[in-house]
């Protein structure tokens, strides 16, 4: 691994390096200031002002140069355009190639100012966060808000590149009149616009994307998967190694993903009336639903360490887990046994490989797909989430088979156990394992996954052995091959900042490194190794969190909690309010999964390309609010349309919320949360996990209270969690860019 100010410098523009930020003498600045507030020889007040002056001169810098390029960009297409003009009135075919050549010449250049402007954003952005963390100051917020909100902003013309889409649209405009010479009088200012195959266009339109976090339909489902892409661009397309990807392979995951989704939500309709069955009361159907998560939390953790090794392997075992869950969970209604129900559902999530599907997409992925695999995962658990329910209503049926019996309670149990066992001859049959023969310095050494990660990863090294036991005529029987991980004592990583408003200067020895792996004991731009690779204990990815990552993660617990007790305790509270029967409650959730697909299209399409993200993350978190206010049962007599437009409101902008959230997680997060076990998407899924926990085990422990108090004193903790993750957005705002 490289660390990033020597990484930022090899993708620099060699002609234009005095023009670029000076990553390396700031940080060595930085450093500076912390002897001199040490020893005592400067005060906090000079330290700011002396750094913003800095940062003014740099900004100031890269603008003028900027401004130069436009400049000579324009008179290019100036003239140009003359000769367009003239070509008009003569068309001549070999001087249309040639101008239309001329055009693309100017688009690689503006390519290149392009990538100028993103590298330099990127530089401002990580000295803004080294800073806050060196000394605890919450100075990012105020440079970026008094700066940025300024009418001469300079700023903006870095992180918003004002002016050059001027450029870009005359260099399309005017290649797309070249290309389209029928007499059509569409442009590129129509909708439906004509195609437009050109190569440089669609580069130019990519960076413009990244540099102003514009975004479609694609991107903006994509984002929910939160796998990250390469941090610093480069203007030359990056050799992707497709030998490791396999399209059935990729394919067998996102299966995998979508009946998970299917397992999570299908016994969500009956699962209170498969506990009143069994004896119990109708709210353990929290319970029953939340020992999914519970084991959920754990094995995101061995699942995400196992991938580091294989990926055939933990899908093989989350198959025959899951398998096994579901045949305890079908046969707790014969055995009358809410243990052996709980423990099914135990196994099933014992079996959640989420975390091995989505390591798939990052790794072995080639990159040129991997955004329309990444969505292909998302739409996977979205189609998943309204399955489930759906499917549910359709096994309204009762009858016994010998002694065991299928109703609309066992049932799901038995469907889904078939199709794990489907699911997994046809894993046998198909999968094929990629290659892992990487550079050492490609892809670092994964090591100490946890003592989590020990004690699963034991166990199913031990399930394997009593596999490759069985009778060689069973399918249990097929070599599988034991699961091996290499675990080692955890190297301490970095110390972030301890708080936002006291000016703590931060000196222990873990703090020589950065979180971006730049030393600062000797100002050498490379670091050891460790100290710049992926995090490898929970302990050192949670020292990279910063005040910005941490409420941002807050929000996705939020959302995760208010959606789960929408989806839990609906059968119950339908029951009891509306009499609703299962098949109602089942139509009415799978309609909810059906509006994840659409609400994603208007927003990824429409209202991301029109407001910034933490606009959309903030209304969307004020909208979630006004929907808990809105559900809650006082004075008047509790209607369904209050109840279902409530419910509507919750849901559809908690999935809103999820994606800005996790596109501003994945922008907030420091690079060495990217990748490696303890990565940010495991990070995420814990934190939704837990949430979900959390909120089944509020549901059973109101319903101690009885069903006519379950509604309000499940929406107060909502109601709370939502106001906090609220003024939380507010104190970060700034720092959300």
């Amino acid at each position: 691994m490289v660390a990033f100010g020597k990484k930022l410098k090899e993708r620099q523009i060699q002609e234009w390096q005095r023009y670029y930020i000076n990553y390396k003498l700031m940080k060595k600045k930085v450093k500076q200031y912390g002897q001199q507030i040490e020893v005592g020889a400067q005060d906090r007040r000079h330290v700011l002002k002396d750094f913003s002056r800095m940062l003014d001169n740099q900004i100031e810098k890269i603008v003028l140069f900027l401004l130069e390029q436009q400049g000579l960009l324009a008179s290019r297409l100036a003239r140009l355009g003359e000769q367009h003009d003239a070509l008009q009135e003569q068309p001549d075919i070999s001087q249309l190639t040639e101008l239309r050549e001329a055009y693309r010449a100017v688009g690689h250049d503006l390519l290149k100012l392009l990538f100028f402007v993103e590298i330099n954003a990127i530089g401002l952005r990580k000295i803004l966060k080294k800073f806050d963390k060196r000394f605890g100051y919450r100075f990012t917020n105020y440079y970026v808000k008094t700066r940025a909100n300024h009418p001469y902003s300079q700023l903006q013309q870095v992180f918003k590149h004002v002016g050059l889409g001027a450029v870009v649209g005359a260099i399309s405009r005017n290649l797309h009149e070249l290309q389209d010479r029928q007499g059509s009088y569409l442009s590129i200012y129509d909708q439906p616009v004509l195609p437009l195959e050109d190569p440089v266009v669609d580069s130019i339109k990519a960076a413009v994307d990244r540099l102003t976090h514009s975004t479609n339909f694609l991107n903006f489902l994509a984002q929910h998967a939160l796998i990250m892409q390469e941090e610093l661009p480069t203007p030359v397309e990056e050799h992707v190694d497709d030998q490791r990807y396999h399209f059935m392979s990729l394919l067998l995951n996102l299966a995998n993903t979508f009946l998970y989704m299917v397992n999570t939500y299908i016994i969500v309709p009956t699962a209170d009336d498969y506990a009143l069955s069994l004896g119990a009361a109708a709210t353990v159907c929290g319970v029953v639903i939340g020992a999914m998560a519970v084991a959920q939390v754990f094995s995101s953790v061995y699942f995400s360490a196992w991938s580091n090794k294989s990926y055939f392997r933990p899908l093989v075992f989350s198959s025959i887990v899951l398998f096994i869950g579901n045949t305890l969970y079908a046969l707790a209604y014969d055995l009358e046994s809410i243990a052996v129900l709980l423990i099914g559902r135990l196994f099933c999530g014992f079996g959640s490989a989420r975390a091995v599907n989505r390591r798939y997409i990052s790794d072995c992925v080639p990159l040129k797909i991997r955004m329309q695999a990444s969505a292909g995962f998302v739409s996977a658990s979205a189609l998943g989430m309204a399955c489930g329910p759906a499917l549910a209503a359709l096994l309204q049926t009762n009858f016994k088979i010998y002694k065991l019996t299928f109703n609309q309670d066992t049932l799901p149990g038995w469907v889904m156990a078939v199709a794990w066992f489907i699911y997994l001859i046809w894993l046998w049959i198909s999968f094929k394992e990629p290659s892992r023969d990487i550079e050492e310095n490609d892809r670092p050494h994964e090591s100490n996954a946890g003592c989590i990660g020990i004690v699963f990863s034991t166990a199913a090294s031990w399930i394997f052995d009593l596999v490759k036991m069985w009778p060689k005529s069973s399918l249990m029987a097929l070599y599988i091959g034991e699961a091996s991980f290499d675990y080692r004592q955890p190297v301490e990583n970095n110390e972030l900042e301890k708080g936002l408003k006291q000016p703590l200067l931060i000196t222990s020895e873990d703090n020589q490194q950065d979180e971006d792996g730049d030393a600062e004991c000797d100002g050498s731009e490379e670091g050891p190794e460790e100290s710049h690779g992926p995090a490898n204990s929970i302990k050192a990815a949670y020292r990279l969190l910063t005040p910005s990552v941490k409420v941002q993660l807050l929000i996705y617990f939020m959302l995760k909690y208010v959606m789960e007790v929408l989806l839990s305790e609906s059968s119950v509270v339908t029951t009891y309010y509306f009499n609703w029967s299962t098949s109602t409650v089942a139509i009415f959730l799978a309609c909810l999964g059906l509006t994840v697909l659409p609400v994603n299209i208007v927003v990824g399409s429409y209202i991301s390309n029109m407001f910034e993200d933490r606009q959309i993350l903030l209304a969307s978190e004020i909208m979630v609010l006004v929907g808990i206010i809105f559900s809650f049962n006082v004075i008047i007599p509790y209607s369904v349309p209050q109840y279902v437009c409530s419910g509507l409101i919750l849901f559809v902008f908690a999935e809103v919320l999820e994606g800005v959230n996790l596109a501003l997680l994945s922008r907030v997060m420091s690079s060495r949360l990217s990748r490696g076990t303890y990565n940010g998407g495991l990070l995420s899924t814990e934190a939704g996990t837990i949430a979900r926990v959390i909120a089944d085990a509020t549901i059973t422990l109101a319903g101690y209270l009885g069903e006519s108090s379950l509604l309000n004193i499940t929406l107060i903790p909502s109601l709370l969690i939502c106001i906090s993750s609220i003024m939380a957005t507010f104190v970060t705002y700034n720092s959300l860019y």
